[in-house]
């Protein structure tokens, strides 16, 4: 990539690239303030082929230090200030060499960041990866993405930066979008990337909760939201979509889990000038293009330039000229075609698929396959429900009944709620899909990336 991407930006002079808790910044501002990362990262020795772990909240700062990364032809890790996880065990898995640290708190600093080489014993710690070697001969810049495996490890994706920003190559008109996902997420950094490229404005957010995104949009007149099904439900809660100006909205993307039709359904109505579209995408692929049928459906044609798939035993396999170069702390799942199993059941249509969810998350009971997604979206549905989580529940007799966890809007007895459950399935589900284990939490039931936090215990 080298510095053509700032460049790039620099030749958009003052026309408005981000806004940063209303605070505009300028293409010239965005390629200068990275034109003096790149002078600070060439002071500490920071060369191609560098890995560098990068830790911060969403600021001018993280993208333009990401953007200088990206053109010195380094490998980064992004890591996001409220993300999970031990630091050392990332740091251990990407062999960091050195840590940006983004507006860190620490007293024997003015500046709002710090750069750290890592260490081992006395001795500076270098990275030796047959992976990242294959990277440096290509004299482009990496992306280390971390995501969890099936045992909940996190696994490290090694992405090539280059191959991901050809595919905005020759982009369409310019939008304004507001960075939902954070930068150690493929689907933030395909925001940042495709936002930048194509001439866009990036529109962040202090706090990700429906009154804050909805007076950014009004505010700034935001005509692209790529975001989560649980998001969408949490935007139907609250009474966001009739106290404010979304005239500006386009498009709602939506993706990283299934969406509930009940939700699907609920969200056109509310917002009937806006196209919903499903996207779908996963850490090791990059972003897949889609094609929704329509704004109330969940089937969706998959694929385009560069992008292929085929269906094994009802498993959506894809193969991406943008792929991962591989894990770095795995063996590739990758098959000889260069098909990826993404472990995705589908059902087929003609030239559409529909997304039912992961195989490892179906719920086998008495021999009867139930997926989580078809029961949560009956029991969203009920009066009082904001959030359910539907899960196995280990049983001696049957191996497993439905166990489904509620948040609730009010405060509601126990006991009636659950012969209400009970009630209200009856007629709209088989019995062996019928929770019987029900339990109602004030703990929040998604992850910090808006996505429903699913039981390990699934089998």
């Amino acid at each position: 990539m080298n510095l053509q991407f700032i460049e790039l930006m620099r030749t958009r002079g003052d026309e408005r690239c981000i806004i940063l808790d209303d605070e505009m910044f300028s293409y010239q501002d965005v390629a200068d303030s990275a034109q003096q990362w790149v002078s600070v990262f060439s002071d500490y020795g920071i060369r191609a082929g560098t890995v560098v772990a990068i830790e911060g909240i969403y600021s001018l700062d993280m993208v333009t230090a990401i953007l200088a990364l990206f053109s010195l032809d380094t490998i980064i890790v992004p890591i996001s200030s409220n993300s999970r996880g031990d630091r050392s065990e990332f740091y251990e898995i990407a062999h960091v060499e050195w840590t940006l640290f983004i507006d860190a708190d620490i007293a024997a600093y003015t500046e709002t960041w710090k750069l750290e080489r890592r260490q081992v014993g006395n001795t500076n710690f270098v990275a030796s990866h047959p992976l990242y070697e294959k990277i440096r001969n290509s004299n482009h810049p990496g992306l280390v993405l971390f995501s969890s495996g099936t045992t909940g490890r996190p696994k490290a994706s090694l992405l090539d930066v280059d191959k991901m920003t050809t595919r905005y190559a020759g982009s369409k008109k310019a939008k304004v979008i507001l960075a939902f996902l954070n930068l150690d997420h493929i689907g933030g950094i395909n925001t940042l990337l495709h936002t930048l490229l194509s001439g866009g404005v990036l529109v962040t957010v202090a706090e990700r909760n429906p009154r804050v995104v909805f007076e950014a949009i009004q505010n700034h007149r935001v005509q692209v939201l790529p975001t989560t099904p649980t998001f969408l439900n949490m935007i139907l809660l609250s009474d966001v979509c009739e106290n404010f100006d979304a005239s500006s909205l386009e498009l709602i993307t939506y993706g990283t889990e299934p969406m509930p039709q009940q939700t699907l359904d609920s969200i056109t109505v509310s917002l009937p000038n806006v196209r919903l579209k499903q996207t779908y995408g996963l850490t090791e692929l990059g972003i897949v293009p889609t094609q929704s049928r329509g704004n109330g459906s969940l089937w969706m044609k998959l694929g385009g330039s560069g992008f292929d798939y085929k269906i094994r035993e009802n498993i959506l396999w894809i193969k991406s000229n943008i792929a991962m170069l591989g894990y770095l702390n795995a063996d590739s799942p990758i098959d000889s075609d260069g098909y990826f199993n993404t472990q995705d059941m589908v059902l087929v249509d003609g030239d559409y698929v529909q997304i039912l969810g992961r195989k490892s998350e179906i719920i086998n009971v008495g021999g009867e396959k139930v997926y989580p997604s078809e029961v949560e979206n009956v029991l969203l549905a009920m009066p009082n429900v904001a959030a359910v989580r539907v899960n196995g529940y280990p049983s001696r007799i049957i191996g497993n009944v439905i166990q489904a966890t509620f948040q609730l809007i009010d405060n509601e007895d126990i006991g009636l709620f659950k012969e209400r459950v009970k009630v209200f399935c009856k007629s709209r589900l088989e019995p062996y899909k019928i929770p019987v284990v029900i339990e109602i939490t004030q703990s929040e039931l998604h992850s910090e990336r808006f996505k429903m936090i699913r039981s390990k215990e699934i089998l």
